[in-house]
């Protein structure tokens, strides 16, 4: 772990001010330029999203099950796999992570599916280390669900869902309004493939990976019975009532089709898309059909070639990010002295008026008499626009001078009304929808694959706050419920969870800016505790960075490797604070001038982005350059006011 710089180190490297202002005004400049230059010609700014290499397997085991695989774009699969091993033969779900089972055991199904040899060294140990975590046996559900498709494990084995869920009224507890929207666009077309349970060729066997093991179970009441419900839950798969498992099944197909987005993606997430395409073959639907067809065709768009020594290697994203790119960028741009009517922002407000979304998506079942309004995060999600692109995207908006102002100011206030209405009742919010808030489903058997409810959580929270505060009214009751939803979820420490951040170094930089913007004076007690968190969690070189082992393991809590883009959010809560002359802040803004590189950027291979906490994990690789901008922004403001 990082040592951690005392104050009274601090103060004694303390760097000059008027040097620390010109080697930062040096770095704003570099970094503005180059973020320019990335911007594309319809206004957007998109960098690669990366996670990690299931996606690519996945993708691999879905064209082997449909009869589609290519020896070209396995062997291209393959070398980024194989790039990817560590040396002690794992793979890990993130930059720097420890090996993680289910993640090594696809990996090594993929390779061995591209012929490499089993006795090969770098297969050997990722075998070896496989056995002596458990084998096969301890594997996720979703990691033993593709092994079931290919006959390596049982279907009755495995926990049972069936589709009649997708009958189950709203009132009803696990109907599909309580399932995070991420989750129930993938249980929803498990529930076909699950209960259709069917078997094809692999080609290769991997039972050398069983272990002979049974893992242990929970003796926690709750998984008893819910592993109770699963048996009953079993029988019924065996014998269903016909005609109810024939409607659940067309109303499943149905929902899932009426759900695929214009780029033929659903949501614009992997894992919902590729088990939507395997769901709609299994009921018949020919590769020719235009849904199947164009699922598979938008897939090319999410894919990364790039030339190795090796020969091409190829990647999947397994989403894509341009919206929330692009409002961030605007505000960085603009931070960092930008005028409000550069071309460049207006060209960037031009796509942000195109990208909002003006139809109802599965956020109204919870708020039906709302006006649609939102951001998504992707190109194409017109179903769920989310809450966070939409609390940033009206604050981009507002940081420019546009030809149509009127257009603007609409937007902006549409967004601020479709906000306000999706409040939860506790006075948070959450990412996508309303209320969603019922533990049942985690209970579950089948969910063991990360997050499946969509809470509301202290970031999201705070950039709803911030926005409603700079572009309403901060006396609003409802910016006053967040306030206190945000000033009693404070943790102890002094510092908030990063729900889609890592983690609390990015709760605590979105919280304290929203705060300090709905009117809570710098000195209050939650502020004080909150920049004294931060201080203390400074590392030697002046940075900040928090290892994603904090969501699992209090002992990473604020604790990491420094990177630019936490350093970025470290600066953006004190400097809300006024303390742009404190030592602190001083160190934080020399690390990211003297840690530059010759082109503008930072190197940043760690992964600082969350898509679920404890499971997987997102490097953007525009955070690098987007948060420090912003920091770097607006230490110049307050230096020079």
């Amino acid at each position: 772990m990082t040592d951690q710089l005392t104050r009274s180190q601090q103060q004694q490297t303390q760097p000059d001010l008027p040097a620390v202002g010109a080697r930062a005004h040096g770095a704003l400049l570099a970094a503005r330029d180059h973020l320019l230059s990335l911007q594309h010609t319809d206004g957007w700014w998109k960098g690669e999203l990366a996670t990690n290499v299931t996606m690519d397997v996945e993708d691999l085991l879905m064209r082997q099950f449909l009869g589609i695989r290519t020896p070209e774009e396995t062997a291209q699969a393959a070398r980024w796999i194989r790039s990817q091993q560590r040396e002690d033969g794992t793979w890990a779900n993130f930059h720097g992570g420890p090996g993680d089972l289910s993640t090594t055991v696809e990996a090594y199904v993929a390779l061995k599916l591209a012929g490499d040899d089993v006795e090969a060294p770098h297969m050997t140990l990722a075998r070896a280390w496989i056995l002596a975590h458990g084998g096969l046996e301890s594997t996720r559900v979703f990691t033993r669900i593709w092994l079931a498709l290919f006959g390596e494990w049982s279907w009755d084995e495995l926990p049972a869902m069936p589709p009649e869920v997708v009958l189950l009224p709203k009132w009803a507890p696990l109907n599909l309004a309580n399932w995070g929207c991420w989750a129930r666009q993938t249980v929803v077309p498990l529930t076909i493939v699950c209960t259709l349970a069917p078997r094809r060729e692999l080609g290769v066997s991997v039972r050398e990976l069983r272990s002979g093991r049974t893992p242990q179970r929970s003796s926690d009441p709750w998984d008893r019975a819910f592993r109770a419900l699963d048996a009953v839950l079993h029988r019924y798969q065996r014998y269903p009532l016909k005609t109810v498992r024939r409607h659940a099944m067309r109303r499943a197909a149905e929902w899932i089709i009426a759900r695929q987005e214009a780029d033929g993606s659903w949501g614009g997430i992997q894992p919902p898309w590729v088990y939507s395409l395997l769901a709609l073959h299994l009921l018949d639907y020919p590769l020719e059909h235009p849904v199947l067809r164009e699922g598979l065709a938008g897939l090319e768009g999410f894919l990364i070639r790039e030339r190795t020594p090796q020969g091409t290697s190829r990647r999947m994203e397994a989403c894509q990010s341009p919206v929330w790119d692009t409002v961030l960028t605007v505000q960085a741009l603009h931070d960092a002295g930008l005028p409000a009517d550069h071309p460049s922002l207006r060209c960037a407000t031009d796509y942000l008026l195109r990208e909002e979304i003006r139809v109802p998506g599965d956020w109204a079942v919870r708020r039906p008499g709302l006006a649609p309004s939102g951001w998504a995060f992707e190109f194409d999600n017109d179903g769920y626009p989310d809450i966070d692109d939409t609390a940033e995207a009206v604050l981009a908006l507002n940081r420019v001078e546009h030809g149509r102002p009127q257009e603007v100011h609409a937007a902006i206030e549409r967004g601020l009304a479709w906000m306000r209405g999706m409040q939860s009742r506790d006075g948070g919010w959450a990412a996508f929808d309303a209320d969603n808030t019922s533990r049942l489903a985690t209970r579950l058997p089948f969910c063991d694959f990360g997050e499946v409810i969509d809470p509301p959580s202290a970031d999201v929270t705070a950039h709803v706050v911030e926005a409603m505060s700079l572009l309403a009214d901060r006396e609003d009751p409802a910016v006053r419920a967040g306030v206190r939803w945000l000033l009693a979820n404070q943790e102890r420490g002094g510092s908030w969870f990063g729900r889609w951040g890592a983690n609390h170094v990015y709760g605590t930089g979105a919280v304290v800016p929203a705060l300090v913007a709905a009117g809570v004076p710098a000195n209050h007690p939650a502020l004080r505790r909150a920049a004294d968190w931060l201080e203390e969690h400074q590392n030697a070189d002046g940075g900040w960075g928090e290892d994603m082992r904090s969501y699992t393991d209090a002992r990473w809590i604020g604790v990491g490797t420094s990177t630019a883009s936490q350093t970025g959010w470290a600066l953006m809560a004190l400097l809300a604070l006024g303390r742009h002359a404190s030592e602190a802040v001083r160190n934080g803004v020399e690390y990211l001038a003297t840690s530059q590189r010759a082109d503008g950027t930072w190197d940043e291979p760690q992964f600082t982005g969350t898509g679920f906490p404890g499971d997987f994990f997102i490097n953007y690789h525009l955070y690098r350059l987007i948060f420090p901008l912003t920091a770097l922004g607006r230490y110049e403001q307050a230096v020079n006011r």
